[in-house]
């Protein structure tokens, strides 16, 4: 009897060894090699870590179910230090040392931009896992490919909450970084359509944490609305700051940050009504009793993912960065399984056909890569909890409004 696959075997042991010669296949072939570097060090730790954690457990599940094009994959991280600059040396070792058959993209704008003429180069398509910004996939380029909604969009349901009770001025501030600077512009182009008057459009410089003289303005122009596009670091500051100077708009928001546990366990009670713009919650996933999403259909496989994060990395921080990681991953190999290969070109025109649910949403891009389906939500921090408050299909909750002056918190 033949001890190759599928030739000899007895019909009632075919089940078995149809699922032991995936497995064998999987383990005589060389693995796909997939390269990333992620800020695990530096300005970006936090977020790049859950990233990590995300592309991690993605490849975990796609080895167990027995790899991609009958191989496993092998991921290879490094830490990139939050450093533009560290990144391109390590992507330039993986494509032209490492000879890795794909990339992820790292977290971060200025990150992801710096290495994108790289990958271009090398016609390596790049999914772009933690960029946003919508000047970056407006270069020419080719084989970039955006996960995340725009930065333009992420203070938009902040923006809509405001004009919808009533609010008449907002004042925006932001990180002079190309990612804060375009959610801040497109903040304020959403306000000026809705009818608010900017009151306040102020960067700060990145590493800033001293911001006393930025909110002294805000303070000045005394808005109604308050909206800080922002990272870990700063949206923290910003918040405890804003109590110390007595700042009182009616409605405060930040961005990249404010979604974290780390928020809300470091700020305590001065976290508690903030508003924060999120690409994805967990909550999403909990929301299905109430029948307000079809989880199966929007967000396939989130539960799972939910639940074997909490299995796989106990009491580990779990945000929208966590779910991105993964998702970036179910995208890349979708589209390694369509094109039948890893070849550049190839990959990339499955990655333009693309349309599809992954446990982070939807996934689809324009010819130019840009991405055109998947929405943000916005939450708010209440009793300890984000709960999200748009969009109100998606909503359990409403916003606690109006945010109370500090001096009237217990």
């Amino acid at each position: 009897m033949w001890s190759g696959c599928g030739v000899g075997v007895g019909w009632r042991l075919l089940m078995l060894a149809s699922a032991a010669c995936v497995a064998a296949t999987a383990s005589a072939q060389a693995p796909i090699r997939v390269g990333v570097s992620v800020g695990i060090s530096g300005q970006y730790a936090a977020l790049g870590q859950n990233q990590v954690r995300g592309h991690q457990l993605c490849v975990k599940d796609l080895n167990a179910a027995g790899g991609v094009l009958g191989r496993k994959v092998d991921l290879r991280v490094e830490d990139d230090k939050s450093q533009p600059a560290e990144a391109v040396k390590i992507y330039e070792k993986f494509l032209t040392q490492d000879k890795v058959d794909a990339v992820l993209g790292p977290y971060s704008s200025p990150i992801t931009d710096a290495i994108a003429d790289l990958t271009e180069r090398h016609k390596m398509p790049l999914i772009a896992t933690g960029a946003a910004t919508t000047s970056i996939f407006r270069k020419g380029r080719k084989f970039i490919f955006m996960l995340l909604s725009p930065a333009e969009v992420y203070l938009e349901g902040f923006v809509d909450l405001a004009a919808k009770r009533g609010l008449k001025s907002i004042a925006v501030i932001y990180e002079d970084t190309i990612f804060p600077k375009a959610i801040a512009q497109g903040a304020v182009d959403l306000a000026r359509k809705r009818g608010l008057q900017v009151a306040l459009f102020e960067p700060y410089s990145k590493g800033n944490t001293d911001f006393k003289s930025i909110l002294g303005k805000v303070r000045a122009a005394n808005p109604d609305a308050l909206a800080a596009a922002t990272y870990f670091d700063d949206a923290v500051a910003i918040t405890r700051q804003t109590k110390a100077l007595g700042v009182n708009p009616r409605m405060f928001g930040v961005t990249v940050g404010g979604d974290l546990p780390k928020f809300s366990e470091d700020l305590g009670a001065a976290a508690e009504y903030v508003y924060g713009a999120t690409q994805w919650e967990p909550e999403l996933v909990r929301l299905r009793a109430g029948g307000l999403v079809p989880i199966a259909r929007q967000f396939p496989g989130a539960r799972e993912f939910v639940e074997a994060h909490e299995k796989e990395y106990p009491g580990a921080s779990l945000s929208y960065h966590t779910a991105q990681g993964y998702a970036a991953c179910q995208v890349l190999v979708e589209a390694i399984k369509r094109a039948g290969t890893t070849a550049g070109e190839r990959v990339r025109d499955a990655l333009l056909a693309l349309d599809m649910n992954t446990i982070y949403g939807a996934f689809k891009v324009d010819v130019q890569g840009f991405q055109i389906a998947h929405k943000m939500v916005m939450f708010q921090w209440q009793d300890g909890k984000k709960v999200i408050v748009w969009p109100e299909q998606l909503a359990p909750g409403r916003p606690r409004f109006p945010t109370p002056a500090w001096s009237e918190r217990p």
